[in-house]
């Protein structure tokens, strides 16, 4: 005879509600990283208005504090667009009419023949230009595809528009959201290790976004800097496309790079051998020194851990997953280690003497 057991009951109904809200989340995947940029954002300039609204007298100066910030952010987004955003369409435009005249086909004729004598970056490029040539339609027809699967969450007008919207809620509402979750838990034990958390993940994600913001500063004042130094065109365009790649953990240096040294060897190669050097000493220097030393409180995560969390990042939900590896990792295991410490002291005071 069949019988009921509540207990199995619940365990089913648990598992279906879990995997109902795996769904869910799949679905409003675009939604909810729209919303964590968007945190994450508000976590970025959240010191600044901290400082500002300690400043200010009275009971409203937080709101006071937002407003000059987001003014001061609309004034240094119209300096930067102006000053340099004319330079960089010029020398995007320029680089884009060499690079459609390198790989024009031309009657066969007239292709040039690589000769034993000519210096080896000579024969490289006429190596390049035969394959790039023999795959003309192909590289034009994909090219738009490509670009736009890797820079669609980033290029998209809604999603620039909205994200300092829901930033400015986070930043004047998120101490009260706060206060409401965790008042919701049950027991003053629990609500405690829960502000704890939520103390320590408020520094984790402000610390990570200001050191992702310096990190690709400096990187792009080394490119910009060096690049016209010595003499490599287009010095201030690989500057500014360097500086949001550095925000996608190894992916992002590895295409940065990448361009940077196909540029080089397309314009001035008689130069590439001082920027291979330039480029492998810097990454060093930002990658084991500048690096952790601005990520050196809770987020020390073991190379392995990165690399894991970026490839499987991308995988899942591509740029977008890869962006916001480094953070998940970081954040889980912080919990496992209070975990880890919580079941310790239990231990510790279980143990007779």
């Amino acid at each position: 005879m069949l019988g009921f057991d509540p207990r199995v009951a619940r365990a089913t109904w648990t598992v279906i509600g879990i995997g109902l809200l795996c769904l869910a989340t799949y679905a409003i995947r675009r939604t909810l990283f729209m919303f964590v940029v968007a945190l994450l954002f508000a976590y970025l300039l959240l010191p600044v208005i901290d400082f500002i609204d300690r400043v200010l007298p009275g009971n409203q100066s937080r709101g006071i504090a937002l407003a000059v910030v987001y003014l001061l952010l609309v004034a240094g987004i119209a300096i930067i667009g102006t000053e340099i955003g004319s330079r960089v369409t010029e020398q995007a435009a320029n680089l884009a009419q060499r690079i459609t005249d390198f790989i024009k086909p031309e009657p066969a004729q007239n292709l040039p023949q690589p000769q034993p004598l000519k210096p080896m970056t000579d024969r490289l490029l006429s190596l390049v230009r035969t394959a790039i040539q023999d795959h003309y339609q192909e590289i034009l027809q994909k090219l738009p595809q490509a670009a736009w699967s890797a820079l669609g969450a980033f290029t998209n007008v809604i999603f620039i528009v909205i994200v300092p919207i829901l930033s400015f809620f986070f930043l004047k509402d998120g101490r009260a959201l706060q206060r409401s979750v965790v008042s919701q838990v049950i027991g003053a034990g629990n609500r405690r290790a829960l502000a704890d958390i939520a103390g320590e993940l408020n520094v984790l994600l402000a610390q990570y976004m200001r050191a992702l913001v310096i990190l690709g500063l400096a990187t792009a004042l080394a490119y910009g800097s060096f690049f016209a130094i010595i003499g490599v065109p287009y010095a201030i365009l690989l500057a500014v496309i360097a500086f949001p790649l550095e925000f996608i953990p190894m992916l992002g240096p590895v295409v940065s790079t990448t361009i940077v040294l196909l540029v080089t060897g397309f314009t001035v190669p008689q130069r590439l051998i001082a920027v291979i050097v330039f480029l492998a000493v810097f990454r060093i220097f930002q990658d084991y020194v500048l690096s952790p030393h601005l990520m050196s409180s809770g987020m020390q995560l073991h190379p392995l851990l990165v690399i894991f969390g970026v490839f499987a990042g991308e995988q899942i939900a591509g740029v977008p997953g890869a962006f916001l590896s480094v953070p998940v990792v970081a954040v889980l295991r912080m919990l496992y280690r209070r975990l880890e410490r919580a079941r310790l002291r239990s231990e510790f005071v279980e143990t007779p003497r």
